[in-house]
């Protein structure tokens, strides 16, 4: 990404090869497994902020801050990949 970010700022030629590469398919689906990952880990980080502060620390509440983290990371990744898309 910082190669096509150093490319694009280059000339007006890189900035459309990085277009056109970008708005390949397969460029896509990269980029949407890439913000997926980065996605769950950032909801799985707050929920592990929520537990330092001492909430859902017992075996249920794990349970359930587990099933949320699923429900919210999935609900980003389709919004993600709609916008990518």
């Amino acid at each position: 990404m910082l190669y096509a970010l150093d490319t694009s700022l280059s000339s007006e030629e890189g900035f459309g090869q990085v277009k056109a590469c970008l708005t390949s398919p397969l460029a896509k689906l990269v980029i949407w497994g890439i913000l997926s990952a980065l996605l769950y880990h950032m909801v799985a980080g707050v929920r592990h902020l929520i537990m330092d502060m001492g909430i859902g620390e017992t075996l249920e509440g794990g349970k359930l801050g587990s099933k949320i983290v699923i429900a919210i990371s999935v609900v980003l990744i389709v919004l993600a990949g709609v916008w990518i898309w």
